[in-house]
Formats: C-alpha cells, sequence, structure tokens
C-alpha cells in the first residue's frame, strides 16, 4: 500500500504536513489492516448491498424503518459525501458500519471486510470522528491517544502517538489536559484519537458543525491532507457548500433510501438552469421586445436578469439579443447551479 500510495505522491514535492502524514497510512499500525498486501487491497472502502435497519415498536412508538434496503460502494481513496435532512438515516447508516447498531438485513463490508462475518479486522479498518466531543477532559492528548490505542489492540511498541499529534498540530499540546484546549484543537484531537490503530477508511460526522468559518477552514484543509496521505473520508454534513468543495463523489439519502449518488459534478449538471444578471449603462422602463423570447426580469431600471437553460439557449444568444436592442453592459455575472439547489430538488418530496 505504501508503494502505491508514494507512486501517487511522486509527482509533486510534500508538504511539511504530508510528510508527516507519510509515517501514519492507513493500515501502518494494526497487524489486520497491515496484512492486506499491497496488491490484494480494495477497490471499494465501503461496500452496502440491500442494508436494512427496522427499528421495532416499543409502548406508544412505532415500529421505524430508518433504512430500506440501501446500495453505497465508495471507492479507495476517495472523499465521499453522505448528505441527508435530519431523520433520513445517515446516522444509523455510520452506526452500523462502526458496530455500534446491528443491521436488520444486507450485506456491508469495510475494506473487503464483512462487518459480522470478519468483525475484527472490519473494525480495525475504520476510524470514526463522532460529531460529539467525547473527550475526557482530565486526561492529556498523549494519554487519550495512548488510551484508544490500548482499546484496539495496538501493541505499545507499534503506537504512533506522537506522529498523530504532530500531524495534526498538537506536539506543544501533548502534555495539557484536555479541558485546556480550544474547540479547534478538540476538533484535531478528536480526528487524531480515531486514527490510532492507523485504519484505512476515516468517517466524519459533521465535523464542522457549531464552528467557525476559521477553523472550518483548517479542518477542510486537514481532512485534504489525510486524503492525499492514502485514507478513504466518508464526510457527512449539512453544510453543502462544504460537501460541493470537499468531496470526489455524493450520495444522499432521503427517508432511509439512497434517492442520488453520482460525482459532484454530476450532480451540479443534473439542474439545467443559469442565471444571468446584466448591469446596464443605461436605465430602461421595460424589457425591449428583442427578449421577449427569454425569461427575463427588470427588478431596477439599470439591471437585468436572466435565466436560461443551458441546453436550450447560448448565452451568446442572450447577448446577441441585448446589443440588437441597443442596450449597453457595464457588468455582468452568471451564477451556476449549486449543490443547495440540488439537494432541495431531491429531497422536496
Amino acid at each position: 500500500m505504501l508503494a502505491q500510495v508514494k507512486l501517487a505522491m511522486s509527482e509533486r514535492k510534500l508538504s511539511p504536513m504530508d510528510q508527516r502524514l507519510e509515517d501514519i497510512k492507513p493500515g501502518g499500525a494494526v497487524p489486520d489492516a497491515r496484512s492486506v498486501a499491497a496488491g490484494a487491497m480494495p477497490d471499494l472502502a465501503v461496500e452496502v448491498t440491500g442494508l436494512v435497519k427496522t427499528y421495532k415498536a416499543s409502548g406508544k412508538t412505532p415500529e421505524k424503518h430508518a433504512l430500506k434496503g440501501v446500495d453505497l460502494s465508495v471507492r479507495r481513496g476517495m472523499i465521499f459525501g453522505l448528505l441527508g435532512p435530519n431523520g433520513a438515516g445517515k446516522s444509523t447508516l455510520i452506526n452500523i458500519l462502526a458496530g455500534l447498531v446491528v443491521k436488520s438485513a444486507g450485506e456491508a463490508k469495510i475494506w473487503g471486510h464483512d462487518i459480522e462475518a470478519d468483525m475484527r479486522r472490519a473494525r480495525s479498518s475504520i476510524g470514526v470522528v463522532p460529531q460529539e466531543l467525547n473527550i475526557d477532559p482530565f486526561f492529556t492528548p498523549s494519554e487519550l491517544l495512548d488510551l484508544q490505542a490500548g482499546l484496539y489492540g495496538v501493541p505499545k511498541s507499534e503506537r504512533i502517538t506522537d506522529r498523530l499529534l504532530a500531524a495534526v498540530g498538537l506536539t506543544e499540546q501533548a502534555t495539557a489536559y484536555a479541558r485546556t484546549l480550544s474547540g479547534g484543537m478538540r476538533r484535531r484531537l478528536m480526528v487524531a484519537k480515531a486514527m490510532v490503530h492507523s485504519p484505512p477508511v476515516l468517517v466524519l460526522d459533521e465535523p464542522t458543525a457549531g464552528v467557525d468559518v476559521e477553523l472550518r477552514q483548517s479542518l477542510w484543509g486537514h481532512v485534504r491532507e489525510l486524503n492525499r496521505a492514502g485514507t478513504t473520508i466518508l464526510l457527512t454534513t449539512h453544510y453543502l457548500e462544504e460537501a460541493e468543495e470537499l468531496c470526489d463523489e455524493i450520495a444522499i439519502i432521503n427517508h432511509g433510501e439512497v434517492v442520488a449518488c453520482d460525482t459532484t459534478d454530476n450532480l451540479l449538471r443534473r439542474l439545467d438552469s443559469k442565471t444571468l444578471t446584466v448591469q446596464l449603462t443605461e436605465p430602461i422602463d421595460q424589457v425591449p421586445a428583442q427578449l421577449e423570447g427569454f425569461l427575463v426580469e427588470l427588478p431596477e431600471p439599470q439591471r437585468l436578469i436572466v435565466r436560461y437553460e443551458p441546453s436550450q439557449t447560448r448565452l451568446g444568444d442572450v447577448l446577441n439579443a441585448m446589443n440588437e436592442a441597443g442596450l449597453r453592459i457595464t457588468d455582468l455575472s452568471t451564477e451556476e447551479t449549486d449543490l443547495e439547489d440540488i439537494f432541495l430538488q431531491i429531497t422536496r418530496s
């Protein structure tokens, strides 16, 4: 595996963060994960087939079908986004992969290992960063990582506590009590905690929920560094711009079913819609006759908004019509479809 990652990175100079992460490649600490030969690495980091989870009725609470035959394939080495409204089934799916919830039916594999038939290897192949900060305030970062590594059965001689703390920028805070760390430091410590057994798959559940813009950008950068170092990332988020910025592929879950799954670019192309905003030199009272064949708004005397479908209308045709109408343009901008538009369209029902 190390050879393949180095080959993929050989064309560029490693940054200091990249170089540090070279030492904590997936599969480097736990024998079960490490035993996967480089030539035998699975194409799919996560494979879910017909996954069903039904919570039985209890008291006045009716039976709930949280997952209804979910199929999902996450290719090795990508950042994969898992989106959906509250109650859609995202957390249930993650908890099943992490071994915290027992599935009702279907199959799930992590790094080629069935989560039930090969439970130990499956769990050694995944690390989960939950949304909640579950850090003991009276432990130091170094102690927390050593304790977590011990829970995963990582021998002391194979623990990478110092390298993990260096990778997430917490070397200076290694012996400080966790309660003294800032919110951003605690988030980074949670990532390091999930990586103590060097899992090839890392799940980030709402990693930037409730954090400020600066910290969010910092965490995005760290996620990219982990991915470049070879870790497959499964990301759940309610920040759609975050998914659009980071993810190679995105699946949208609604009412326990996968309603869309495609590359980010292909999803963005689903809505055949663009908006052209034009600032005019001179004010006008009404939309010129030459533009009557287009969907045009005149919110202000010197501003036109044209909505059109790129598959049916060329931007040049719109601009030619404005030229024929004698309109002089001082500025113009186009607005592309974003992931929020797609999300709302798919989950509206």
